[in-house]
């Protein structure tokens, strides 16, 4: 029998390893550029996008009804808990890495590793999802000049419906967008932050217009019933139809988690980056439900199945300016979402990456912007190759499932560490994390499993085929390499 040693597939990152290389590394790493309002609108950017400018009508006129407002309640206190846990892992680890770094501290390599690939999924199919949402937006906005882009150069290979019609063969604009906007990351953090803090000015202005100005044209009666009674099935209307609705909208917050990314490049970490999350949070659940409300109330949910719902329902108010000003609002709130998405991925390849468990080519930086440009070019060409060839409900479908392993992952991540090193000096505390009923990482987890549940079961297939794909590589590249200084 051989004596030599059995790899430790759960061994832990030493959290004194940890802050001790964060802190040699300080001058020398990535450029410490953000305060807590640019990671507060940083969340707001990742945040508002395609679901409050397209998700709200899908959920009202397919699962929901005027309940839609109930759902992105649900959604938003799910993301309540678990972003207490993240504002709490990321003040007491200020690092580049996210969710991928607190599993390693708190469950072992082997974890960390599932965690940080199903983030590829979240990031990367995320930003693809939402640039063809963007593309959508930017044809019809091009369409009310009289200018119309042939189907071949405007809609993806693999949209093609069969009828006859011209073939997608690749979605120009959507692609386009997601270089642009990785250009911009190579730059650098400080240039791309200062665009999104201008442009996320923008777009929560748009938001209230379309609040306030809709206030003013709601019919109560297109709220009766709140809940429409379900058909039969279980997720069309009814409370199921709530709770469905609630896992589709999900997509629609995927944004505050990306601030946790961005730790190591903040400028006082342990204050702000709570601050990014949880205010980002609030402020887009409450800019949500009102406008879900005002959606829902100006125009019959059954009639809000299109890709520009909002747009839609500000046509019936008769007010046209303001339908040309939801669409140019969508335009900039989709490009701040697909900024910070594509920000969040790659850093966490570049945790990943600093472990050994990729490859250190994703590590390194701009010799002048200090940016992971090489890992940005990459990941930017992917995901607009992504973005060009699939429609937008395929790329969605690959998205919250991961997101929301992650997830309940890190409320895990906060009891464990809360067991194992009870006497450190956190920043920041979730509240109830007591050994005897830690309830809000506890009410996390099972919110986040709930909305799981209720998503189709080839969502679920799809989850074990990318993190088999995912193992494969780890087996393969990463447990050779690994770091565990």
């Amino acid at each position: 029998m051989s004596d030599a040693p059995k790899k430790n597939y759960f061994a832990r990152k030493s959290l004194e390893v940890l802050l001790a290389r964060h802190e040699a590394e300080a001058g020398d790493g990535l450029k410490k550029a953000l305060g807590w309002g640019s990671l507060l609108a940083l969340g707001i950017g990742g945040i508002i996008g395609a679901g409050i400018f397209v998700l709200t009508g899908t959920a009202a006129a397919k699962y929901a009804g005027p309940g839609v407002m109930i759902s992105f309640l649900l959604s938003g206190l799910a993301c309540t808990f678990v972003a207490l846990c993240y504002a709490e892992l990321a003040a007491l680890m200020p690092v580049s890495g996210s969710t991928y770094t607190y599993a390693y501290v708190t469950l072992g390599e082997l974890f960390a590793w599932v965690i940080g690939w199903n983030l590829v999924l979240e990031y990367a199919a995320g930003a693809a999802t939402v640039a063809v949402g963007w593309a959508g937006y930017f044809t019809r906005v091009l369409k009310g000049f009289g200018l119309t882009l042939p189907p071949e150069i405007s809609s993806a290979y693999f949209a093609s419906s069969g009828t006859g019609d011209a073939h997608g063969l690749f979605n120009v604009p959507a692609a386009g967008i997601v270089l642009l906007l990785t250009w911009l990351l190579v730059r650098g953090t400080t240039e791309s932050s200062k665009f999104n803090n201008v442009i996320v000015a923008i777009k929560v202005t748009v938001v209230l217009l379309v609040i306030f100005v809709g206030a003013g044209y709601v019919n109560s009666a297109n709220w009766t019933p709140l809940v429409p009674e379900n058909t039969g099935e279980f997720g069309v209307f009814g409370w199921s139809g709530v709770v469905r609705g609630a896992s589709v909208v999900f997509f629609a917050y995927i944004g505050f988690d990306s601030v946790s990314t961005a730790a190591q490049e903040a400028q006082r970490p342990q204050r702000d980056v709570p601050i990014g999350i949880l205010g980002s949070l609030v402020i887009c659940t409450v800019l949500y439900v009102a406008v879900a409300a005002v959606a829902t109330g100006v125009v019959s949910y059954k009639e809000l199945n299109v890709p520009d719902p909002i747009a839609l329902a500000m046509d019936h108010t008769g007010a046209t300016w303001i339908s040309w000003v939801v669409k140019f609002g969508a335009l900039a709130g989709l490009t701040t979402a697909i900024l910070v998405l594509l920000f969040g991925q790659t850093r966490v390849f570049y945790a990943m990456a600093h472990d050994g468990l990729l490859p250190p080519i994703f590590a390194r930086l701009h010799d002048e912007y200090r940016t992971p440009a090489i890992s940005q070019i990459m990941i930017g060409v992917i995901v607009a190759i992504a973005a060009g060839l699939f429609p937008i409900d395929l790329l969605g479908e690959m998205v919250s499932i991961g997101t929301l392993a992650a997830f309940a992952l890190v409320c895990t991540a906060v009891v464990n560490l809360r067991r194992s090193d009870p006497e450190r000096h956190r920043p920041f505390r979730a509240p109830g994390c007591a050994p005897s009923f830690p309830w809000a990482p506890a009410l996390g987890v099972l919110s986040c499993f709930a909305l799981m549940v209720a998503l189709p079961l080839d969502t679920w297939l799809r989850l074990f085929i990318w993190t088999g794909i995912g193992l494969a590589i780890y087996f393969g590249y990463g447990v050779k390499h690994v770091r565990h200084d």
